[in-house]
């Protein structure tokens, strides 16, 4: 029966506004599943840290409450993880996948606070162009490191040799030595 089930609706504190969380689409949840189980995978095998998708809250020190697309956490830094409740502290890593209802907060302010937060990489997915453009804080900042592209074999045709050269098909997660992620592996399941 419906009325015995208890719903949690998902919500953010940003800047202390209470912000309910939409519905995903498929191509949201896909890119989520196909690039944290690659993660976790590698944190598994090496014993390294902990991965979470966009069911867990986090709360940061400055009072935002998140739900992260994708969040990793470090083996020196599990101290900020509560097992029975949540992440406390700040991630190491954070992935925001881009959607119509969450654009303008994770481009502007949940990348801020990821910032002033002291979060060392943080990865913005956009689903529609097929591209992600990933942050390095250095020196209190974020620094655009790259941006990556997965490009149609129409896209690919029209390139020149030199821009075909410039595409960089792997991303290298800088929280960890060897960990490399693979452009078209993200996108595998996006449909138009």
């Amino acid at each position: 029966m419906i009325n015995d089930v208890l719903f949690y609706a998902p919500y953010e504190i940003i800047e202390g506004e209470k912000i309910m969380s939409a519905m995903a689409f498929l191509n949201h949840s896909g890119i989520i599943m196909r690039l944290s189980s690659r993660i976790f995978n590698y944190v598994d095998l090496n014993q390294c840290g902990y991965v979470f998708t966009d069911n867990i809250d986090v709360y940061l020190p400055d009072g935002n409450l998140f739900r992260p697309d994708v969040t990793v956490i470090t083996k020196e830094n599990a101290g900020i993880l509560n097992w029975k409740g949540a992440v406390r502290g700040v991630p190491d890593m954070v992935v925001e996948v881009l959607s119509r209802s969450t654009r303008k907060n994770d481009l502007t302010i949940k990348k801020d606070a990821y910032e002033s937060n002291g979060v060392k990489e943080y990865w913005i997915i956009d689903p529609l162009a097929k591209a992600v453009d990933v942050y390095i804080l250095r020196d209190g900042k974020f620094i655009l490191d790259e941006s990556y592209f997965k490009c149609s074999p129409d896209e690919l045709e029209l390139m020149s040799e030199e821009e075909k050269n410039a595409l960089k098909s792997e991303i290298k997660v800088s929280i960890f030595d060897d960990l490399f992620i693979k452009v078209d592996d993200i996108f595998g399941w996006i449909k138009d």
